[in-house]
């Protein structure tokens, strides 16, 4: 093995322009697929970190005739708040239209509590105001209807009873997350302005749980996990991680295609040598071996130099982030205007270990031919 090493080495430094570009390219691709996955990775992070703060929180209670992905449940979807309410912020969905400018926009009004803390919503504010109906909307709604802090827009809705009634609501707040379905459409309001308005004392759609909830079985009341309500995120960024797996194995082909393209090269100039090699004693088993080892050293090399360019990189992003256009922004799904991307040992490790056995792996395929050269035709330079 050792004298295969000194001789692959030889051979490589020998061909040094041949030797730097494959290098180059294939390092290109380990800093790349590392990149990518990791700001995958951050995305996942921040996602589910964003949606557990201002959506989830532990989970939902929900009641059973609503679904919050179907709005023609949200008329009938609450009930009676149950007496055990020990880690449990009610929330009760009315739907309404807004007026602003003189343009009809359909929302909906999510009464929640004041002094609630268990999501990051500024919800304080609303028992501090002295406006009748104060309220608090998020960036895309005041983007979308072209609403500012301290505006007021006449909203119209319908009692318990069916009747419809309108007034005027004072933005009093603008806040900003990273989650459409916490202000796309929605305007927050305290809860006991909106069971006053629409005639539904103490009733709720669904409640927020904390960490004090002990999960009783209450009757017509639905609970659900936060990793149940996270798992419809996780899957579509596992969707977009197998979608960019296809650009990393595309990226890694065609690197290892410059190494297979060299080593087939090689190869087909170097029989005389091959001949020489195995003139001299060397086994086919172990000439096989010297090209094999010749490509698995251009994945060291590979990561070697990818290391010493794509660290600082990496550290850079590390700290500066990722930006997302404004356009992605507006998926519907939770997406920070930054992505900063996470860098994990098992990513480096599963991506060195890919690079390197796909480089050995392409290195022996070509190799193998030279178990079937014949040594006396290789010796007098004749092609086979």
């Amino acid at each position: 093995m050792k004298l295969e090493l000194k001789l692959a080495f030889k051979n490589l430094f020998g061909s040094r322009l041949r030797t730097l570009l494959n290098v180059l390219v294939l390092s290109f691709s380990f800093v790349i697929i590392i990149l990518l996955n990791s700001i995958m990775d951050g995305w996942d992070q921040q996602a589910q970190k964003d949606s557990i703060e201002w959506e989830f929180g532990n989970g939902h209670l929900v009641n059973e005739k609503y679904d919050p992905l179907d709005p023609y449940t949200i008329l009938d979807g609450h009930d009676k708040i149950p007496e055990e309410t020990i880690g449990l912020t009610p929330i009760l969905d009315r739907q309404a239209s807004i007026y602003p400018q003189g343009r009809i926009i359909s929302i909906v009004l999510k009464g929640i509590r004041s002094e609630q803390e268990i999501l990051k919503l500024p919800t304080k504010i609303l028992k501090k105001s002295k406006e009748e109906f104060p309220v608090i909307i998020g960036k895309r709604l005041a983007e979308s209807a072209k609403l500012n802090k301290g505006d007021r827009v006449q909203v119209r809705w319908r009692d318990s009873k069916g009747t419809y009634d309108a007034n005027m609501l004072s933005i009093i707040e603008v806040f900003d997350s990273n989650v459409p379905n916490i202000d796309n459409g929605k305007i927050w309001i305290d809860i006991n302005k909106l069971w006053g308005m629409t005639n539904l004392e103490n009733e709720a759609s669904y409640f927020v749980v904390d960490d004090k909830f002990k999960n009783p079985k209450l009757s017509s009341w639905n609970f659900k996990s936060r990793f149940a309500l996270l798992k419809s995120l996780k899957d579509l960024i596992n969707q977009k991680k197998t979608a960019q797996s296809i650009v990393y194995s595309l990226l890694l082909a065609i690197a290892l295609l410059a190494i297979f393209d060299t080593q087939i090269l090689s190869i087909f100039r170097r029989q005389k040598e091959i001949g020489t090699y195995i003139a001299l004693g060397m086994t086919r088993l172990r000439v096989v071996r010297l090209f094999t080892i010749e490509g698995s050293v251009y994945s060291v090399l590979a990561l070697i130099v990818g290391s010493i360019y794509g660290v600082p990189f990496f550290i850079y992003m590390s700290k500066a982030g990722f930006p997302i256009p404004p356009a992605d922004q507006k998926m519907g799904i939770a997406l920070a205007e930054v992505i900063y991307p996470v860098y994990g040992l098992k990513l480096i490790l599963m991506t060195v270990l890919a690079v390197i056995i796909s480089a050995t792996i392409v290195s022996y395929l070509p190799a193998r031919k030279i178990a079937k050269l014949n040594p006396v035709l290789a010796l007098k330079g004749k092609k086979q």
